[in-house]
């Protein structure tokens, strides 16, 4: 059996001495883990307040400024990087693990802690990999700092600093799964984005400096409709008016109105459900349910995607600008990878802006429709129809991947579920009490649901990208926002039961 073992195993007693948040020895009570998710989420309000010592925030270029919502971080602040280096891990260690490239099995207990201990190594090598790029080119030290530490020792420390908030943000995630309810980063993807919607929305500040005027209207969408209504005739708003108010940024009307039409339907297919007949093969009389969710997989798939998609712009602008990488043959400053102007984070063309999120119907709907007046003076008509097809299906099919990765790596496939209801002493009735029994009974839905559920997620991402969202919390943030909140509103209904019904933690895995 030895010589069958992975190789990561070697790596296993190197990951074992790095500071880890150890698993509770027995159950922890409801009002513990609640305390403990308020309190993980005070720190990381906090972090996002502390500023990178040293920095010059007026040279700070935020590569991740797309997808800063998403990334649950703060431009500037200690967590620079968001959960961006631990959900990346996660991608290479899910594509490895489902293509066989790393041979393990995630439902033997021995593999899983491996693939636990190297997946932390894995993820201190992406805090590296994310950092340093950033630090040599778009995290400017201060002149100060430079004359204290020199600029080899000024960058370094940066480095430092960012290496510390990626790896407290990695262990806060830890302590929400050992010891709280859910998953921590799910928690601070729900912060950052609950927070732009907001600010978005009541923001009563202009949105340059000085007084509010007409061409410095309150920021956000309520301050700004009523700044609008209260300041423009009928004329007025018959002749332009109604266009800035509908469509007018930052925040336009559409904006909020999309968000609470994503709100609605994310909410709805949450709700939605297959329920398979349970009974207890000893107690008789003994009944219950099994959900099988249309959005089985979760939003993770989504969460993933907008990882890749935030790499594959962050590389592709380092490789554009960058001194060092631009001069690299072929794949340096190749306006076919991507095309940046000069200062902008955001892919002007190429291969990174036809994958980028459309950001609302102005960057993409008005310019197909009314080129002349709504254009970017760099693509046609044809260039955005197809950047939204592109985009559209770049979300849906690797959603779809993701959600099959996800389902066979956290024992939410049909062998492992029937698995755990066999262990719980229930069964379906009609059918023998024989794990694969079961298996094939949930063959015939959880493959098909998982598909489903990838490309309904992907689907609802990219469409609330399209039509946009306020706060700038783009649409993928909404659409995880709402999946987390409700999913974590479930999380604490079943910790409730499980206080009361002390049997049920071994039908929901725990200990």
């Amino acid at each position: 059996m030895e010589e069958n073992k992975s190789l990561l195993y070697r790596f296993k007693p190197i990951a074992d001495r790095l500071p880890a948040v150890t698993r509770p020895e027995g159950h922890v009570h409801f009002r513990t883990k609640m305390m403990w998710v308020v309190l993980i989420l005070i720190i990381y309000f906090v972090m996002t307040n502390i500023y990178i010592y040293g920095l010059d925030q007026e040279k700070t270029l935020d590569l991740f400024a797309q997808y800063r919502t998403i990334m649950a971080g703060a431009s500037g602040s200690l967590l620079q990087l968001g959960i961006g280096p631990i959900v990346t891990a996660s991608i290479i260690m899910q594509l490895f693990v489902g293509a066989k490239i790393i041979k393990l099995d995630l439902t033997n207990r021995d593999d899983k802690a491996c693939y636990q201990s190297f997946l932390k190594l894995l993820v201190i090598a992406m805090i590296i990999i994310e950092a340093v790029p950033q630090v040599f080119g778009y995290l400017e030290p201060s002149a100060k700092f430079v004359s204290s530490f020199g600029l080899g020792g000024a960058r370094g420390l940066i480095v430092l600093q960012l290496f510390i908030g990626s790896y407290i943000v990695f262990l806060m995630d830890e302590v929400v799964a050992k010891w709280g309810i859910g998953s921590g980063i799910s928690l601070f993807i729900a912060a950052g984005v609950s927070e732009a919607l907001f600010t978005g929305t009541v923001n009563w500040n202009p949105v340059g400096a000085g007084a509010v005027s007409m061409s410095n209207m309150p920021a956000g969408t309520i301050p700004q409709t009523i700044y609008i209504l209260s300041n423009m005739d009928a004329s007025s708003l018959a002749n332009g008016g109604y266009d800035l108010l509908v469509l007018g940024g930052p925040n336009p009307l559409i904006a909020l109105v999309g968000t609470i039409v994503i709100f609605m339907i994310v909410a709805y297919l949450e709700s939605t459900r297959i329920e398979l007949p349970l009974s207890h093969g000893s107690a008789r009389g003994a009944r219950g349910r099994y959900p099988i969710k249309l959005i089985y997989a979760s939003n993770i798939p989504v969460i993933l995607m907008a990882a890749l998609l935030a790499n594959i712009s962050m590389f592709a602008l380092l490789f554009y600008t960058n001194p060092a990488l631009s001069s690299i043959p072929f794949i340096g400053h190749n306006d076919l990878i991507g095309y940046f102007e000069a200062g902008a984070t955001h892919a002007a063309g190429g291969f990174a802006w036809y994958v980028s999120a459309p950001t609302g119907l102005t960057s993409w709907l008005l310019p197909i429709i009314d080129p002349s007046s709504y254009g970017d003076g760099m693509h046609g008509p044809i260039q955005h129809l197809m950047h939204v097809i592109i985009y559209f299906t770049v979300m849906v099919l690797g959603a779809i991947m993701f959600a099959k990765f996800w389902i066979s790596t956290t024992n939410m496939g049909a062998e492992s579920v029937a698995n755990q209801i066999q262990k719980s002493g229930m069964q379906i009735p009609g059918f023998r009490r024989d794990p694969r029994v079961l298996r094939r009974v949930l063959d015939r839905y959880i493959p098909i649901v998982t598909v489903l559920s990838g490309a309904i997620v992907g689907a609802l991402a990219a469409g609330a990208d399209l039509i946009g969202t306020t706060g700038n919390a783009s649409g993928t943030g909404v659409l995880l926002t709402v999946g987390i909140l409700i999913q974590f509103y479930e999380a604490m209904g079943r910790e409730q039961m499980m206080e009361m019904h002390p049997v049920m933690r071994g039908f929901f895995g725990e200990d």
